[in-house]
């Protein structure tokens, strides 16, 4: 089955700060991608907050948000990765949060 990848969640709100203040962040009208690369294993999170709508929406941004990961994460080097979604993420099509997602690796130079 090889090809699966395994990530563990940032949990702790020390482990998500510690990310935010990393100089390596790119922004997309539907997403913003913090990185710390670093040797270990991928530590991803993501967030969406209230501006977003109710439980449903939030949990729809995630889960958008977790895809697209995971999509990526075979070209991305270990770290530790924060994801924050935007409004415009509910609405955009798939295939243009992959365009994204492909520049922001380029540009923050996180791939392998």
């Amino acid at each position: 089955m090889g090809g699966l990848i395994h990530f563990d969640p940032l949990k702790r709100t020390s482990d998500f700060n510690r990310v935010y203040k990393t100089k390596k962040r790119w922004h997309d009208r539907s997403f913003v991608l913090f990185a710390l690369p670093g040797e270990r294993m991928y530590r991803v999170g993501f967030v969406a907050s209230k501006k977003l709508g109710n439980a449903v929406r939030r949990a729809r941004a995630k889960r958008r948000l977790r895809a697209l990961f995971l999509k990526a994460a075979p070209g991305l080097r270990p770290g530790e990765y924060v994801m924050v979604a935007k409004p415009p993420i509910l609405e955009a099509p798939f295939t243009e949060l992959e365009k994204a997602m492909r520049r922001a690796v380029k540009r923050l130079e996180i791939g392998q």
